[in-house]
């Protein structure tokens, strides 16, 4: 791990990490002291979508964001293989370790960085680094393949037509398992939309413009690649007892609210919110989101105080 950068309240600490077999490059504000939150982010976003919330959080908590692998100023793997699950876990053990390695982790994920995170939610050898898990619009993938194989055994047309919308809102995902055409339509003028397309479907406006957004939407479809057919097919069994916090946006167009139904079979210890918001809005309007972290940091960490 490089010597970190002195911090300011602008400019944070930046250190590299040495992830699974990447270069990963992390950023560090707030209070030394205070309890750590980890930040990931998700497709096709940097770090930087974050920084709404740090200037909501940083003068309470130490808050650690890094790019994941493919992103940012993290290094790119050339295989799709260096894009599973497995692999984005051991990037996330990586970081805690190296900021936080005496105190668990306050972890906050939103989109993508909800499904890699899931992995090491449910991964025993990271559980107890985490002292909560923060999810906002992002599910396991492990519990979707459960699910959609409970609804379709179900043989009822209600059951089959929560797949069939859940299909139709997950569209892309097809088509970013189409060999070159997701790339080239990020270098080709995706990029520059994706601010006009942001409003135009989710009203969004105010988040930080993405200095990498062309390399990160083009390199970020691997993630799709890696994991989603391999996955929903063979679903395993993947449980925590990590304290979950899930937000699930109602508004959201890509994830359907009905893909958490069986979660508290997976994590028992489960606060579920649902929220009238879209996919990104709790990112460019931050105020809700921030005070639910207080509120759900500050009550675990009160529980890890305690005695026994």
């Amino acid at each position: 791990m490089n010597a970190p950068q002195q911090c300011s309240e602008r400019a944070p600490q930046r250190l590299q990490v040495q992830g699974d077999g990447v270069r990963l490059q992390a950023y560090v504000w707030g209070e030394a002291d205070g309890p750590t939150l980890l930040l990931v982010h998700g497709y096709p976003d940097s770090h930087e979508i974050w920084l709404p919330l740090v200037r909501e959080l940083a003068k309470d908590y130490r808050i650690v964001a890094y790019d994941v692998r493919g992103c940012g100023a993290s290094q790119v793997p050339r295989r799709l293989r260096d894009y599973r699950l497995e692999r984005l876990a051991g990037d996330l053990e990586a970081v805690i370790r190296a900021t936080s390695a005496e105190r668990p982790v306050h972890l906050v994920a939103h989109d993508w960085g909800s499904i890699q995170s899931w992995e090491a939610v449910t991964e025993p050898r990271i559980q107890p680094l985490l002292a909560s898990y923060t999810s906002i619009s992002g599910p396991c993938l492990d519990h979707v393949g459960h699910w959609l194989r409970e609804r379709l055994r179900r043989g009822r047309p209600a059951a089959w037509l929560q797949v069939l919308g859940q299909l139709l809102s997950s569209w892309y995902i097809a088509f970013f398992h189409t060999p070159l055409l997701p790339e080239l339509g990020w270098r080709l003028g995706f990029a520059r939309a994706w601010p006009w397309l942001l409003h135009r479907l989710e009203g969004v406006r105010g988040l930080p413009p993405s200095s990498t957004q062309r390399a990160d939407g083009a390199h970020g479809v691997r993630l799709y690649r890696a994991n989603f057919v391999r996955r929903l097919l063979r679903p395993r069994a993947r449980n925590t007892r990590v304290p979950v916090q899930l937000i699930v946006p109602l508004r959201d167009r890509f994830v359907k609210p009905q893909l958490f139904d069986q979660l508290p079979h997976w994590a028992p210890n489960l606060r579920r919110r649902n929220v009238e918001a879209g996919h990104w809005q709790l990112l460019a309007q931050p105020q809700a989101l921030a005070d639910w972290l207080r509120e759900h940091v500050e009550r675990w960490e009160a529980a890890r105080a305690v005695p026994g």
